[in-house]
């Protein structure tokens, strides 16, 4: 039987990769690029986008979701089948070397799960299952486990099923190893889209912003930095305001414009007038 599933790796060098992620630190396209082409130079490889990876769909096929952050990595993709999660991906596993290489699998048409622990080279943990069929048992279950095999966490269905939901205990894992709750409860974990089956990337049409007048513009100015005095940093000197000072501009020729075509329209009007007066002047 096959076991179609999202597969996402983690690469963790840093001691603590909990406190890297509630950073938030934001992804960089070259790294999964660079990934991707290592992985195979004759990809064509397309952004699809930047998101939250604990906040979007998961991967397509031919699809990666990829970030690198300080000491630590991380890649989701689909993959068509997966028995032994220790032994998904071994080109990608090996291409990004790491103190600690954490895998994890769900199942994207069945109650498949499962989980893997690699400590440098070997394999400390592996655990994959569906509810009733165990795939993949190495190693001594960690502390987080026991309350799952216990039956703590499900309810009981008897007969040779398991007393845990496979997907629930490979969400443990994975909230135990890397530290954070990769969840839409949790920090988001930016990630960038990448595709490799040649589509093109798509276009994204950015919206034209609504013009503003100066006497807008202007207040919103006064308005932030009423509260600061002379010898403090207003939040209007700060990086990010060019585009108010660019905003003002704007409106300032924008209102200039308006000033002179108000005020060749009264030109045109009075001269009409005079003109038609010399007209008339015989009466």
């Amino acid at each position: 039987m096959n076991y179609p599933a999202v597969v996402t790796l983690w690469f963790v060098s840093a001691a603590d990769p909990a406190s890297v992620l509630v950073e938030q630190p934001r992804a960089d396209r070259g790294f999964g690029r660079k990934l991707l082409s290592q992985l195979n130079p004759a990809w064509p490889i397309t952004p699809i986008g930047e998101f939250p990876l604990n906040r979007s769909s998961t991967p397509g096929r031919d699809e990666f979701y990829i970030a690198g952050y300080p000491g630590v990595a991380v890649v989701q993709t689909f993959v068509d089948d997966v028995s032994a999660v220790s032994e998904a991906l071994p080109q990608l596993r090996a291409a990004l070397p790491s103190a600690d290489t954490y895998i994890f699998a769900a199942g994207t048409d069945s109650d498949f799960a499962g989980f893997t622990h690699y400590s440098g080279e070997s394999v400390r943990r592996a655990f994959a299952a569906t509810r009733e069929v165990v795939l993949e048992d190495v190693g001594l279950p960690d502390p987080f486990e026991l309350p799952y095999w216990s039956g703590e966490k499900a309810e009981q269905l008897g007969g040779i099923a398991l007393p845990f939901v496979p997907a629930d205990l490979a969400r443990a894992a994975q909230e135990a190893w890397i530290g954070v709750d990769v969840s839409p409860e949790g920090p988001d974990i930016h990630v960038v889209g990448y595709a490799v089956d040649g589509r093109p990337e798509p276009k994204i049409e950015k919206a034209t912003p609504a013009a503003k007048t100066v006497s807008e513009v202007a207040a919103r100015f006064a308005d932030r930095d009423r509260d600061y005095d002379d010898y403090e940093l207003s939040p209007a000197e700060e990086d990010g305001d060019a585009d108010e000072f660019a905003q003002l501009a704007d409106a300032t020729v924008a209102a200039a414009k308006r000033v002179g075509r108000s005020l060749g329209r009264r030109a045109r009007a009075l001269k009409d007038r005079v003109i038609e007066r010399i007209r008339h002047s015989d009466r």
